[in-house]
């Protein structure tokens, strides 16, 4: 394995350690800001970087059609092109073959997209979504390419979808091969069917990868639906590697999640809800467009260290009122910090044995308001 990852301290199945790369380490657990095409939307990495953030993610599909794998391989790659110097894991486009499945046709091969940008066509399969994430975009982590079924899903599809996901790991791999500086995480699937997804989480490991990730969840099946699977989707891959849950979530996802075993997260909300002047908190959801904070002294969250903590929260009303820019930063810098917080929070808590009551503690908090 290219990235040792030492696990420091357990309670129950939450556990806390750090996934050393080349690029710096990534303490667990993880969240990692999404920067879909080269930019964490409304803020620099300067700003992601002092929000105590250890990766990002990018998103191969968006990549490949701007600016081009081509052009990112001439100028440096990824790291150097957006001035992120740790490390960087890729979405496969894996997740675009269910968002965009009016404009996508999935066969054993690949998948056909037509662009949403200009409906230009483009194929992608398993051998060149590796090709563009690890050797065009140089991320430290490259993932496999897999099918991915919304919720509801009949059985019959969740298996076609997930069977066909092994065979695009398998073939994933191959193209991957041995590399000392680079990893490949590979994507448990099987909708909410546990059947399915010890099935796919066996056959993967039969294959051996760096890294797993439990896909096909936050794919409407709500947070109850999502907390019944992971009571026994985490358990099923091996517990000496890093376990990535995609594309989830909410705070209150992220730590159920991590009771139940997992150590790394993305999601584009932090930053999707501050560009519609949403403040996540640690007594839940803050709406600034709220007329009563309209003239509140207040800082937002004075223990985040960011403008939460500089800013009062009539200002922050004020800028996405008047639909100023600095407003979209602002509450996209602080959610990002908040999500920062939060995982350093369970980091500890598990570290000292504290993390039951700390899950009690949130929920109380989260539910009361």
């Amino acid at each position: 394995m290219p990235f040792p990852f030492d696990i420091s301290a357990t309670e129950g199945r939450a556990r806390t350690g750090v996934l050393r790369t080349p690029r710096g380490d990534i303490r667990t657990p993880a969240f990692m800001p999404v920067g879909t095409a080269a930019t964490v939307k409304a803020m620099t990495v300067e700003q992601v970087r002092a929000t105590g953030a250890d990766i990002l993610l990018g998103n191969t599909y968006h990549l490949m059609l701007r600016p081009g794998p081509e052009r990112m391989e001439r100028l440096g790659g990824l790291h150097k092109f957006m001035g992120w110097d740790k490390p960087i894991l890729t979405d496969s486009g894996g997740f675009q073959v269910m968002s965009l499945a009016g404009i996508s046709k999935v066969k054993e091969d690949a998948v056909t997209f037509a662009s949403h940008i200009d409906g230009s066509k483009h194929v992608l399969s398993p051998e060149r979504s590796i090709k563009i994430q690890a050797d065009r975009i140089g991320a430290d982590i490259s993932m496999q390419l897999d099918q991915c079924v919304a919720y509801p899903a009949e059985k019959p599809a969740a298996k076609a979808a997930m069977e066909l996901s092994i065979r695009w790991g398998a073939r994933s791999k191959a193209a991957f091969g041995t590399r000392e500086t680079q990893a490949l995480f590979c994507i448990q699937q099987g909708s909410t069917f546990e059947d399915l997804r010890r099935q796919s989480s066996d056959q993967l490991q039969e294959i051996g990868f760096d890294g797993y990730a439990i896909g096909g969840l936050a794919v409407g099946e709500g947070h109850q639906a999502m907390c019944e699977v992971l009571d026994y989707a985490p358990e099923m891959l091996p517990a000496d590697r890093p376990r990535y849950l995609m594309g989830v979530g909410k705070p209150i996802d992220l730590v159920e999640a991590v009771w139940r075993g997992v150590d790394m997260f993305d999601c584009v909300l932090p930053t999707r809800a501050g560009r519609h002047g949403q403040a996540w908190t640690w007594d839940g959801p803050m709406n600034l467009k709220n007329a009563r904070f309209a003239e509140d002294q207040d800082p937002l969250d004075p223990t985040i260290d960011g403008p939460s903590s500089r800013y009062s929260k009539a200002y922050l009303h004020h800028l996405i009122r008047a639909d100023e820019i600095l407003g979209k930063t602002l509450l996209s810098w602080h959610n990002i910090a908040f999500f920062q917080a939060l995982t350093a929070a369970m980091r500890e808590a598990i570290q000292h044995g504290r993390f039951e009551a700390f899950r009690r503690d949130f929920h109380a908090r989260h539910t009361s308001n």
